[in-house]
């Protein structure tokens, strides 16, 4: 049944349930693997100087502390840090957030993991002047050439957080959980870094730049849209970014909850980046950044699959 609304555009796209099944990764650009493997490198080699500092922010079965490190380009990262009060960990979680940023810790906290809930620079405790944090500024910033766009950084400080956790906690499993802004940081975070055993992707952004590049939203996405009306080079930054491309190399286990209808992340380049994994188990969503009765059970369906996946 068609959801009712009020956008100027058809947040499916066009696209029924078969046709985004159907959806496969754009041609991989020549270097992309070497360029993200470089990148890894040269995050994974900096000394993270970990700073944690007691916080008073109440959690039912964690305790909370604040936490500082460093990552690729000199960026100081904050975040927050929740260990099980009253057991040992089992395993580690590096969380994610989507481009609305993070200022609290409700958040997806399995019981026995350690988890690292990390601000990407720019957002609140990762806050800089130099640095937008709004959306439609952050998603274009030092676009112009691969190695000076924002979100490489954002993705090394998801490398970095991973460092951290096992300095912290060494010889756990690591795992990643993102939504929309994080799951496509994820999806090009997760290839590169063997450390990381399992993952979960919800509505993941960056998908399919071709794709998205024809897509009206009300997302992040159309600031990249408008840029290149102006910059068409772009594209060629853009090929280096694709979260699709990134998830064909993706060898661990991982959940990912693509939305059938989402007027801020098209569905098709979700899609794509669902249909990539080769270990993947996709878990639809009704709509996505999108108020629907069906939420409520859908996000029951995926939080039982995600706790599975990586404990709960």
């Amino acid at each position: 049944m068609p959801i009712a609304h009020d956008f100027p555009f058809d947040p499916t796209y066009g696209y029924d349930e078969a046709g985004l099944r159907g959806i496969r990764p754009p041609p991989e650009v020549e270097g992309f693997g070497g360029f993200w493997r470089s990148s890894y490198a040269e995050t994974i080699a900096l000394p993270v100087r970990t700073a944690l500092t007691a916080c008073e922010l109440p959690h039912r079965s964690h305790r909370v502390r604040t936490v500082e490190f460093d990552t690729l380009g000199g960026y100081r990262i904050g975040g927050w840090l929740l260990e099980p009060r009253d057991e040992a960990p089992l395993s580690l979680v590096v969380q994610g957030h989507g481009y609305g940023g993070r200022d609290s810790i409700d958040a997806l906290i399995p019981r026995r993991a350690a988890v690292l809930l990390v601000c990407a620079p720019g957002f609140n405790r990762s806050a800089r002047a130099d640095l937008p944090a709004q959306a439609d500024a952050h998603v274009v910033h030092g676009i112009t050439h691969r190695d000076t766009y924002l979100i490489r950084f954002c993705v090394a400080s998801l490398w970095s957080a991973g460092s951290v956790l096992r300095e912290l906690h060494p010889n756990l499993p690591l795992q990643y959980v993102g939504g929309s802004f994080g799951g496509g940081l994820g999806a090009l975070a997760m290839p590169w870094d063997v450390r990381f055993s399992a993952g979960f992707l919800e509505v993941p952004t960056f998908g399919h730049h071709p794709l998205r590049l024809q897509c009206q939203c009300v997302g992040s996405g159309e600031s990249v849209r408008r840029w290149r009306t102006s910059h068409p080079e772009v594209v060629e930054v853009l090929r280096y970014y694709d979260a699709a491309v990134a998830a064909t190399h993706i060898t661990v286990p991982v959940v990912c909850a693509p939305a059938l209808f989402d007027p801020a992340v098209p569905p098709p380049g979700q899609w794509a980046v669902a249909n990539a994994l080769p270990k993947g188990e996709i878990v639809p969503l009704t709509a996505g950044h999108f108020e629907h009765p069906a939420n409520a059970t859908d996000s029951l369906a995926v939080h039982r699959r995600v706790r599975a996946l990586i404990g709960g």
